[in-house]
């Protein structure tokens, strides 16, 4: 069928009842939440696009009738839509194709969602970072293209599907791919340096959180749904670490016991520097703890030694066999 198509399979003869559509499932947080389902007895389809052969579904989700082919074919239970464009600098030069997959996308999907639980992973970035901590009930006012592209995401998900739930989340990282992946794990580049001296942004407040924490969360969501119809509407999830990258690249140097003092403080931001980011958007994360949902963060160096370890082995491993 046009739109979507299937990679190679391997045929399961015991496929579990509960079944989960992951969108954006080749990236950092989608192959997260597609690994924490598979491993908890849901069936889980993940699909994605450029990178999503062999493994997973190829599906173009700004392809209103792939979408509905594909919800129709699997007929899931729930669906995860981590699929977005999130990249601020990028979203403000390429504005239109963001606002196609963020806005346009998330509402096609919500449409074909009737019946079934649609959890739209959204991010801190709504709001501006001027009065910390941030509620879930909080008035919204982001300053850049992005937080405003996924604000209106969240508004076209829970018009067309009343029954979802936006989980917020900020800066996050994870086993990656590429170290690029995400904006901590980007980090490693400047640690690696060494002996030349790096500046590294110390303005804005983040709290790095964990893929693999945030996946846990989509699932628990996702199980208390099936027994709990009040699971819906704006939840928030966040790491409890604050931390500049500055302070986030001093703490990936020490988890790996490498030297840190090359790393120059910057306490403002450049001219130019991109998109404006709000100085600090602490999530306020009460309705998930009252409901018994939330996960306790794993220690910020632990998970991101753990993080980067994979991709940093798997390099070294192919500089000794090629080179």
């Amino acid at each position: 069928m046009p739109g979507y198509e299937y990679g190679d399979y391997e045929e399961n003869v015991d496929i579990p009842y509960r079944r989960v559509l992951v969108t954006g499932a080749t990236g950092l947080l989608g192959r997260a939440v597609y690994k924490e389902f598979q491993n908890n007895a849901w069936h889980a389809l993940g699909c994605g696009y450029r990178r999503a052969q062999p493994r997973f579904l190829r599906c173009n989700l700004t392809d209103e009738d792939a979408v509905r082919a594909v919800v129709q074919d699997f007929q899931p239970h729930v669906i995860v839509h981590c699929a977005a464009e999130r990249r601020p600098d990028v979203v403000e030069h390429h504005t239109e194709a963001a606002l196609n997959l963020n806005v346009h996308a998330s509402g096609t999907l919500a449409k074909e969602a009737a019946g079934i639980f649609l959890i739209y992973i959204s991010t801190d970035y709504v709001f501006d970072g001027r009065n910390p901590p941030y509620g879930e009930n909080d008035a919204p006012n982001p300053l850049n293209v992005y937080g405003k592209s996924k604000l209106e995401g969240e508004r076209e998900v829970l018009r067309h599907s009343p029954g979802a739930a936006v989980l917020r989340v900020p800066i996050l990282y994870g086993e990656v791919e590429r170290v690029d992946e995400s904006a901590v794990t980007v980090l490693w580049d400047k640690v690696q340096e060494g002996a030349e001296s790096c500046s590294v942004e110390h303005c804005q407040q983040r709290f790095p959180t964990y893929v693999n924490d945030v996946a846990r969360v989509c699932r628990q969501m996702a199980e208390r749904r099936l027994q709990d119809p009040s699971i819906r509407g704006i939840f928030h999830y966040s790491g409890k670490e604050q931390m500049t990258k500055y302070e986030m690249a001093c703490a990936i140097a020490d988890a790996f016991n490498l030297p840190s003092s090359h790393l120059i403080p910057m306490t403002e931001q450049p001219a130019g520097a991109g998109a404006q980011r709000p100085q600090n958007a602490q999530l306020e994360c009460s309705r998930l703890e009252l409901l018994g949902l939330g996960v306790e963060p794993i220690p910020f160096k632990t998970a991101v030694r753990d993080s980067l370890w994979p991709f940093l082995y798997d390099k070294r491993w192919r500089q000794t066999v090629f080179h």
